[in-house]
């Protein structure tokens, strides 16, 4: 029985680490309104619906659009941009923590 609590307690241990591991990703930093839809395109817009009270979000190349939970993370030269991230996602909640940001290659 200890043997089992044992196995259970170290895989779930095991699944917290690989869940909460930086990840690499590519896509667009847009605004919390307009989401997707700024893909590549429209940052005047993204800029001024951040400086208007939106938040950054990341949108990946599935077009799948991601909360950033730390957003003065993200300088504002990266609104409206192709961007790399380094992050930890939550894909639960649709959520990253960005680590580090750099204009896409």
């Amino acid at each position: 029985m200890k043997r089992n609590v044992f196995l259970f307690a170290a895989l779930f241990a095991a699944a917290v680490v690989a869940q909460a591991a930086s990840t690499t990703n590519t896509g667009w930093i847009s605004d919390s309104m307009c989401g997707a839809k700024h893909m590549g395109t429209g940052a005047a817009c993204v800029k001024k619906c951040i400086q208007n009270g939106m938040k950054p979000v990341f949108v990946d190349g599935s077009k799948q659009v991601w909360a950033i939970d730390n957003p003065d993370a993200v300088n504002s030269s990266y609104y409206g941009t192709h961007v790399t991230v380094k992050a930890t996602e939550d894909a639960a909640q649709k959520t990253m923590h960005i680590e580090s940001i750099a204009a896409a290659k």
